[in-house]
């Protein structure tokens, strides 16, 4: 019950785009075609999926024993920009289409804040799922906690990626063409996200 719990606080109530606004550089920038915003949500639910798992590693047996905590932020932007250059060699060699297409977009997975904060999140908040009392996650629950979130991440923009396509086809007012109406459109997908807010 308690993973199925983070799953859901993960994906819908606390959307780490929606809600907590992280990770919108990407967002906003990969999202006008749906095609791209596929690639870039299936290479995110990669990257901060590992991302999590080796840094709560790092975290609990090389940085809390020696008293190394305040190394957290850079030890976690190593371990993600390692990452991420993995992700684009395998991309490379796997499907160069969805390599060239993502262009300047896969590495900004590096910079990316979304994968950097779930990795902060899980090794330093406590978390409180069903009224029980606020703990912090342990490996498995911290794995599907960083997972449901990328999935959260990944679902919100595809979702925007599918209404910005439709908005291209609609008569929109010269002033608000592009970035404008896309950020309303952002504003207005969160606010319906917000519905969410007390299911869990």
């Amino acid at each position: 019950m308690e993973y199925f719990l983070i799953i859901i606080s993960a994906i819908f109530v606390n959307n780490i785009m929606l809600a907590q606004f992280l990770g919108t550089c990407p967002f906003i920038g990969v999202s006008s075609k749906l095609s791209t915003a596929t690639g870039m949500s299936g290479a995110v639910v990669f990257v901060i999926t590992l991302a999590t798992l080796v840094t709560y590693l790092i975290n609990k047996y090389l940085l809390m024993p020696f008293g190394l905590t305040f190394l957290q932020t850079i030890a976690f932007i190593l371990v993600i920009a390692t990452l991420v250059q993995m992700v684009e060699i395998v991309l490379k060699k796997i499907s160069p289409s969805l390599y060239q297409a993502l262009g300047i977009f896969l590495p900004l997975i590096t910079t990316n804040c979304a994968v950097l904060g779930v990795a902060l999140n899980v090794v330093t908040k406590e978390f409180t799922f069903g009224g029980g009392t606020a703990h912090m996650l342990n490996l498995g629950e911290s794995v599907v906690y960083a997972f449901a979130t990328a999935i959260g991440y990944g679902m919100a923009l595809i979702l925007f990626a599918g209404l910005r396509e439709h908005l291209e086809m609609n008569e929109v007012p010269r002033q608000f063409k592009g970035v404008p109406i896309a950020l309303i459109t952002c504003g207005i997908l969160a606010m319906a996200f917000m519905g969410f807010s007390g299911l869990v």
